[in-house]
């Protein structure tokens, strides 16, 4: 367990309901992730398992990011601002940081500016589809299909989906190869939550790939 410095903790200003926000932000893009609330206790714990514990104000009660739901946060950094009246946690995210399956609460657009999704988002927001679908099965659902089949059967789509990829590109069809593309990459994903490997594995190793400047 980490020590805790008392007297910086006692430079946290709570508001009138025993509060102060917490602003969650990925430590891995800098993403604003969520926004919640902590109490005494619940930066305490935060601090001390190093988990994201925040204060429900609807329960009135102390809760752990993904404690039902899986989509947990390790705490990797935790400052406080300037006037010492708001937190600032930087987390691994584990699945996604929102309850409607979005990686960000913060996925309402006010500004055409912000309405442009990034393709992260989506893959991040298909794969917890997927995963959830593979954790609690759909009757109808493709993908509950899918996974009932077996691996076998998701590999043979995998398979069929590349060869689609080779023959649109041979065609040379740009709306052709973004459908089969698309195909391909929703089959990989369902063949990655089928055998545990997550989108942020698929990140880590591009990072290696990165061109070199020299």
């Amino acid at each position: 367990m980490e020590t805790i410095d008392q007297n910086t903790l006692s430079n946290i200003k709570y508001n009138d309901h025993g509060l102060v926000p917490a602003v969650v932000q990925s430590a891995e893009d800098n993403e604003v992730l969520m926004l919640a609330y902590m109490n005494e206790e619940a930066l305490r714990l935060t601090l001390e398992t190093r988990k994201g514990t925040y204060f429900s104000r609807s329960r009135q009660e102390i809760w752990v990011k993904g404690e039902t739901s899986g989509n947990t946060q390790a705490v990797k950094e935790v400052y406080y601002d300037c006037d010492a009246d708001s937190i600032l946690l930087k987390v691994d995210q584990t699945g996604v940081a929102c309850h409607k399956n979005r990686k960000s609460c913060f996925h309402n657009p006010l500004t055409e500016t912000a309405s442009t999704t990034q393709v992260s988002d989506i893959i991040s927001e298909l794969y917890s589809v997927v995963s959830e679908r593979k954790e609690n099965p759909v009757e109808g659902s493709y993908t509950t299909y899918l996974f009932t089949k077996g691996i076998d059967k998701i590999l043979k789509k995998v398979g069929e989906e590349s060869s689609e990829v080779i023959i649109a590109s041979k065609n040379h069809s740009k709306s052709e190869m973004t459908e089969e593309i698309s195909d391909l990459v929703y089959h990989t994903l369902v063949l990655m939550a089928n055998e545990g490997v997550r989108p942020e594995d698929i990140g880590e190793a591009l990072k290696k790939r990165r061109p070199s400047d020299d």
